[in-house]
């Protein structure tokens, strides 16, 4: 147990460095490079208000024992039963933590979708609205035993459904609310800096460990005995942690090989990107594949993916960073292949949520099941489309006609990072002066002859 203890200590920092920095410098390198720093802020405001709204109510609200609804189940749980934490064992703060990391992250990877042209105000009042709406609930019913998972019980090992469809639903349904940046599909508008993007891209890899092979849940039978639960640890993070390597190379090679067919190039930023999407998809289904399972999970993703991002300009969806190509898309595809690549031999055994008239634990259907797995997978889809759907909307409604989310069509031109942070990422003044002033007296000499061209 001891062992145990000390590998969530370090998941969970590895989780917590994949917000800050990691995808603080993924995000950030395929910004422009007026934008970089506001990019950068908002994953780290993120970590700030759902970390600490996590500690108040949002464990309550995910994890509590209190709640409202019919069933053996609770929809939704009750945000004061547990208020601050109360009641709760210093011995489960670990865990606590652990599950904030994926709060945390959740709210950051919607930022993507909005690059460039967001007040990091309106940001900051959309994050404990968004994660008290949509994501404590939606964690609680399907990690937590609420509502849905008691009726329609699926597989989401770390996150496929709770973590990634839910930010790309509402990473998608934002840039259409809050509408294209100046310029969509006429100025150009290329990532800036890709060493930094290729760099977050590795320490995402890195910390994407502590994000699926420290989800492992242990049965009842593990924790009754010392020799079970050892056998359930280290046999269970070994196939996850073999899993989440082996997709992820799949994915990148998968992008690579379409990226070159597509475009004629094999690009940095395609292969950051297909680790990204590779990573996505295995993350519900790490374990409860096996390693063929895996690399085909990863080598479709990476190929469906890198079609799919350049899908938003048929749309005319301003998706900045390819949240919804990514996150969306490799999250549906994780969670759905479990329907057919799910074996009963894998770690997690399919959890034995359905079984056959010997009471053997079903498969997916390349393994000799049914549908009634896959069915079920898509209802977990489904669901976490919807409710995310109706509540980002409903609130960033709210928000663009009370506070409103846009920085103004100048500023948006000149740079956000100095319209809202008074920054700029690179000085490229001389040595003789210049900087942040020199900046400003350009920012305003720019505004004024705008001003009299429009007169």
């Amino acid at each position: 147990m001891d062992g145990y203890y000390a590998w969530m200590i370090v998941a969970t920092a590895l989780v917590l460095m994949m917000t800050t920095p990691a995808l603080a410098l993924f995000y950030g390198g395929m910004t422009r490079s007026k934008s970089v720093l506001n990019m950068m802020m908002m994953s780290y405001v993120a970590l700030a208000v759902v970390g600490i709204v996590f500690v108040l109510w949002g464990w309550s609200e995910g994890w509590g024992a209190d709640g409202v609804g019919n069933g053996n189940g609770k929809l939704i749980a009750g945000p004061f039963h547990e208020f601050g934490l109360k009641g709760v064992s210093s011995g489960n703060f670990i865990y606590v933590l652990f599950q904030l990391t994926f709060a945390v992250i959740t709210a950051a990877l919607i930022s993507g979708a909005i690059a460039d042209r967001v007040k990091i105000s309106s940001w900051i009042v959309f994050l404990p609205l968004w994660v008290t709406l949509v994501y404590f609930p939606i964690a609680h019913n399907v990690w937590a035993g609420g509502w849905f998972y008691h009726h329609f019980p699926n597989l989401d090992y770390a996150g496929g459904t709770v973590v990634h469809i839910n930010a790309g639903v509402a990473g998608g349904i934002l840039a259409l609310i809050i509408g294209k940046r100046v310029g969509f599909m006429k100025d150009p508008m290329k990532p800036h800096n890709l060493t930094l993007t290729m760099i977050g891209a590795g320490l995402l890899w890195f910390g994407w460990y502590g994000f699926n092979v420290g989800s492992i849940v242990f049965t009842s039978d593990a924790l009754s005995s010392p020799a079970k639960f050892s056998a359930q640890f280290y046999g269970e993070t070994g196939v996850t942690f073999m899993n989440t390597t082996i997709a992820t190379m799949a994915a990148m090679l998968a992008w690579l090989l379409v990226e070159r067919i597509l475009h004629g190039k094999a690009t940095t930023l395609g292969a950051a990107s297909g680790v990204v999407a590779g990573l996505v998809a295995i993350t519900p289904s790490c374990g409860a594949v096996n390693t063929v399972g895996a690399l085909a999970v990863g080598a479709i993703a990476g190929a469906v993916c890198a079609v799919a991002i350049g899908m938003k300009y048929k749309f005319g969806l301003d998706d900045s960073l390819d949240v919804v190509g990514v996150h969306l898309t490799g999250g549906i595809i994780g969670a759905l292949l479990i329907g057919f690549l799910g074996t009963r031999k894998s770690p997690q055994g399919l959890d034995g949520l359905f079984t056959d008239a010997k009471g053997h634990a079903m498969n997916g259907l390349f393994y000799g099941g049914n549908f009634e797995l896959l069915f079920h997978q898509f209802l977990g889809v489904l669901f976490t489309v919807v409710w995310c759907g109706v509540f980002t909307t409903l609130i960033g409604l709210a928000i663009k006609y009370t506070i409103g989310w846009r920085v103004s069509e100048d500023e948006e031109i000149d740079g956000i990072d100095f319209a809202e942070h008074g920054e700029t990422a690179y000085d490229l003044s001389d040595r003789s002066g210049g900087g942040v002033l020199q900046t400003s007296a350009l920012s305003r000499s720019s505004a004024a002859a705008k001003e009299g061209a429009h007169v």
